[in-house]
C-alpha cells in the first residue's frame, strides 16, 4: 500500500510541475513571474522524476536573480506596481464589461489572480534582497 501511496504522490507532484513549468514559460513572454513558476515547476518536476535534479540548480540561478533585479531600482519597483494595478482593474473589468472579448469573471479573475501573485513576488523579492544587504536572510528574520 505504501508503494501505491507514493506512486499516487509522485504523479500528483508530476502533474502540478508540469503545469506551473507551462504556466511559468507561458509568463516568460506574457507580464508575471515567469522565472519563478518555471523554477517552481522544475523543482516538483525534479522530487517526481529524480533524473531532472540536475536542472534545478541552473533555473534557481535565473530565477533568484530576476527576482533580484525585479526589485533593483525605485523604477523597477513602480513599473511592477504599476503593471500589477493594471492587472487588477483589467480583471474588474473584463468581470464586468460584456463586450470585450472572451468577457466574463473567469478572465477577470485570471488577471486579478495575476495581479495578486505580481504583488507578493514583489514583496517576496524585495524582502529577499533587503535582507542580503544586511547580511542575513528573510527565514532567519522570522525566527528573531
Amino acid at each position: 500500500m505504501a508503494r501505491g501511496v507514493e506512486s499516487i504522490r509522485r504523479t500528483a507532484l508530476g502533474v502540478l510541475g508540469a503545469v506551473l513549468l507551462l504556466i511559468g514559460v507561458a509568463l516568460l513572454v506574457l507580464p508575471g513571474p515567469g522565472l519563478l513558476l518555471v523554477f517552481a515547476g522544475v523543482v516538483l518536476l525534479a522530487r517526481a522524476v529524480p533524473a531532472l535534479n540536475r536542472f534545478v540548480a541552473p533555473v534557481r540561478v535565473r530565477a533568484m536573480r530576476a527576482a533580484e533585479e525585479s526589485v533593483a531600482s525605485g523604477w523597477r519597483i513602480a513599473g511592477s506596481v504599476l503593471v500589477g494595478l493594471f492587472l487588477l482593474a483589467a480583471g474588474v473589468v473584463w468581470g464586468l464589461v460584456s463586450e470585450l472579448p472572451y468577457s466574463g469573471w473567469a478572465t477577470g479573475a485570471s488577471l486579478v489572480i495575476s495581479g495578486f501573485v505580481l504583488f507578493a513576488l514583489l514583496v517576496w523579492s524585495h524582502r529577499r534582497v533587503q535582507a542580503a544587504r544586511r547580511g542575513s536572510t528573510p527565514e532567519s528574520e522570522g525566527a528573531r
